[in-house]
């Protein structure tokens, strides 16, 4: 018995602060001379004054603004750039082979396909990296570009015209 009126008195005591503008308490001695709180008056029993605690206003009294919650596409802007060879560069191999490497910026997304144009021509077929090993090119000026291409086979971004010069032996 006496541990229910403590543990009603420890809820009343935690409660008052949080109703006290809102709800009378009252207070008496039980039988065994503990107090007891609660919001019924009885015979004997003395009101408690209880002081104003804080007061948070409501948010719903705040004006507030209408969020734009509509999605928005950002359109992402590619740039390509050939790395290897540099341009006016030349290249000397009997084998005709050229080695070249570019790169992409923001980044090489899933989908997207990079198609090498040689000499105004692609290049084989569009792939996924950026290295390329090109064989038997003839000797003389050459020019090479790299085309992003989206899911689509769109050109969503080109690279700057790289021109370089391919020496070999002759056979005469």
């Amino acid at each position: 018995m006496i541990k229910i009126l403590l543990l009603v008195l420890l809820t009343l005591s935690i409660a008052a602060p949080v109703y006290s503008s809102s709800a009378k308490i009252y207070v008496w001695r039980s039988e065994t001379g503990v107090l007891v709180y609660s919001d019924t008056p009885r015979p004997g029993a003395e009101e408690v004054k209880a002081k104003n605690g804080n007061v948070i206003a409501s948010s719903t009294n705040i004006e507030t603004q209408v969020l734009d919650i509509e999605t928005q596409k950002i359109e992402e802007e590619y740039q390509v750039f050939i790395n290897h060879p540099k341009d006016n560069s030349t290249i000397r191999d009997n084998t005709g082979s050229v080695y070249i490497s570019g790169s992409i910026k923001p980044i090489f997304k899933r989908g997207l396909k990079i198609q090498l144009i040689l000499d105004e021509k692609p290049y084989l077929t569009p792939q996924t990296h950026t290295m390329f090993s090109l064989r038997n090119i003839d000797r003389g000026e050459h020019q090479i570009k790299m085309e992003l291409l989206n899911e689509k086979g769109k050109v969503i971004a080109l690279s700057k015209a790289i021109t370089f010069y391919m020496h070999r032996a002759s056979v005469n």
